[in-house]
This record gives structure tokens, C-alpha cells and sequence, in this order.
């Protein structure tokens, strides 16, 4: 008896693709251009390349990063300027990003400074838990206030200027015109100066643009203190049932927290976040900084002085729970 095998069917191989390896993304950002790399998460570089800083770019930025393999964190530098929307697109692609300073010296001098080394720097720094700071999102009740507060600050130093110089101008006009405004109240002067005649002399003309801007500006920073006052009244009401509270600084405290105030992981970082508030309108303020060194040094000067101001140093531990040491 003959037995005949049956005939096997052969099935077609079946290619498995492997895993996509997680990455890391690092941005050293600037006014116009970000440049990128990416690393892998045993911290090898894969690539870096810049991206302009525009709605395209950083769609292409995130495609890019994304064909290497699951992007899930970045870090990011200067958060709170240049990067700062960035940041904000990156979160809404459901990436976590972190914010990265810049390296410091020793780093700088042992590694070279280069954009690409600074990106793969940020990368780097993410990776190794280094850094694990949340940026603010920009984006909210919080972010408006900043904006509005920026604006009328700049505002009032404006009119500070402006005064100064009116008075300057009132040195040299004819003396009766000026004996008989230096009897005037600052807001009677101003007022005053702003109905001087047409006809007169080039120091009077002066004098009149003068108050003329003194009252606009005037305007511009009640409209802004008014704004501000209802952004806190309408985000929280609560600060200003608390005794010494006002608006102005119930708007800096809650700008100093930002619109995702979960971010802050204890009472010791709420209080370096107001220091940080107290150096940036103070020592830091209207200051082109030639690198980042003389911000460095700017930064060490401020907290040097802030050490003998004892009533901001108690503003800002106010509430947190910490204490001075003695």
C-alpha cells in the first residue's frame, strides 16, 4: 500500500518591525532660528538641525524629532522669551517639556559653545533627571496680567522721563512764564503747559508736547491699572480679602505663580519664583546684558543686595510657612 504525503502549504514569512526606540528632544532657541537635536535615551546623538521660529518650522521641528522615535520629553531654553511658544506647541502635541538653563561656565569651556551644543546639552540635561522644571503655559489669566503689567510699567517710567524733562525745559524759558509755573502743583504745571499758546517760543512748544505726553500717558496707565484690577477680581477675589492685599500685589503673586501653579512643588519654590519677580524689576530691569555672564553677575549683585532688604525677604516667605534662618 502506497501512502502519498499530503502537500504542505507554505505560508508567507511574516516581517516583524521592532519597537520604535524612545528619544529626547533638546531646542537651543533663539529670536528667529531653533536649532534641535535629538539623542536617544542610552545618549547617543542621532542629529541636530535648525528650524525656523514660525508656525511651519515648528511643526517641521516636531515631524523631524518624531521620525527618529517616540518623542514623549524636551527641554527647551528660555521658556519665558524665546522659547516660550515653542514650549506651548510642544505641550499641545502632548510632549513633556521641561525648561533647561543654559549651561554654566566650566561646561561651556570644556565642551565648546556652539547652538548644537547647546540643544544637545538640553537634551542631555533632560535625560539625566538634571532638570525637571515645568514651565509656565503663557497662556491664561496670569500670562494677561504680566502683559499688562509690563505695559504699564513702561508707561510709568515713560511719564517719570517726561517729567523730568519738562522740568528741565522750565529752566530756560522766559522768567516771568517760569516764576509763575513754578508756584503750580505738578498737576496744575502739567495741565498748564498743555494750554500753553501755539504762537510761542520753541522752549514753550516743547513744554506743551511735553504735558501733552504726560497726560496720555497718564490715561494709558489708569486704562492698564484698570485692567488689571479686574483680571484679579475676576481670577481670584480671594487675595484681596487678605489684610495689606491689594491688587497690584495680588496680580504680582499671582503672576509669579503663572496659570499652572501645580508646577511649584513646595513653599521653598513659590518663594525663589518671588525673589526671582523682585530681581527682574529691580536689578535686572531695562538691561541688554552682554552674555550670559554679565547676567550671571547681575543675578549675584541683586541677591547680594536683597539680603539686607529684610521686608521683601519676609514678602516673599509670607504665607509659604518658611522662616529665616537666624
Amino acid at each position: 500500500m502506497t501512502v502519498t504525503s499530503m502537500p504542505q502549504t507554505t505560508l508567507p514569512a511574516q516581517s516583524e518591525q521592532p519597537p520604535a526606540e524612545d528619544v529626547v528632544l533638546g531646542v537651543d532657541t533663539h529670536k528667529d532660528v531653533h536649532v534641535a537635536a535629538v539623542i536617544t535615551v542610552l545618549g547617543v546623538l542621532l542629529a541636530h538641525q535648525e528650524f525656523p521660529a514660525t508656525a511651519i518650522g515648528y511643526r517641521h521641528l516636531l515631524s523631524w524629532a518624531r521620525s527618529f522615535g517616540v518623542l514623549h520629553r524636551a527641554g527647551v531654553e528660555c521658556t519665558g522669551s524665546y522659547g516660550g511658544v515653542l514650549a506651548r506647541f510642544l505641550s499641545r502635541e502632548n510632549v513633556q517639556v521641561n525648561e533647561v538653563n543654559q549651561p554654566d561656565r566650566a561646561t561651556r569651556r570644556r565642551r565648546g559653545k556652539t547652538d548644537a551644543v547647546d540643544a544637545e546639552a538640553a537634551a542631555r540635561a533632560v535625560l539625566s533627571g538634571r532638570v525637571d522644571v515645568t514651565p509656565k503655559t503663557g497662556e491664561g489669566p496670569a500670562a494677561d496680567m504680566r502683559v499688562l503689567r509690563l505695559a504699564k510699567e513702561s508707561a510709568v517710567k515713560a511719564r517719570t522721563q517726561a517729567k523730568n524733562q519738562l522740568k528741565a525745559v522750565l529752566l530756560g524759558i522766559d522768567p516771568e512764564l517760569r516764576e509763575s509755573l513754578s508756584r503750580l502743583s505738578n498737576s496744575a504745571l502739567i495741565a498748564h503747559c498743555a494750554e500753553l499758546p501755539r504762537s510761542g517760543s520753541t522752549a514753550v512748544f516743547a513744554l506743551r508736547l511735553l504735558a501733552s505726553r504726560i497726560q496720555q500717558l497718564t490715561t494709558e496707565m489708569k486704562k492698564l491699572t484698570r485692567r488689571v484690577n479686574r483680571a484679579v477680581r475676576t481670577c481670584h477675589p480671594q487675595l484681596l480679602d487678605i489684610i495689606g492685599v491689594g491688587p497690584a500685589s495680588a496680580a504680582a503673586l499671582l503672576i509669579a505663580a503663572g496659570d499652572n501653579p501645580e508646577r511649584l512643588a513646595s513653599e521653598a519654590s513659590f518663594a525663589v519664583e518671588g525673589l526671582w519677580s523682585v530681581l527682574r524689576r529691580t536689578s535686572l530691569a531695562n538691561r541688554a546684558f552682554a552674555d550670559p555672564d554679565d547676567l550671571i553677575t547681575a543675578v549675584r549683585r541683586g541677591l547680594r543686595q536683597l539680603q539686607y532688604r529684610h521686608d521683601v525677604l519676609d514678602g516673599c516667605l509670607t504665607g509659604t510657612g518658611l522662616r529665616k534662618p537666624p
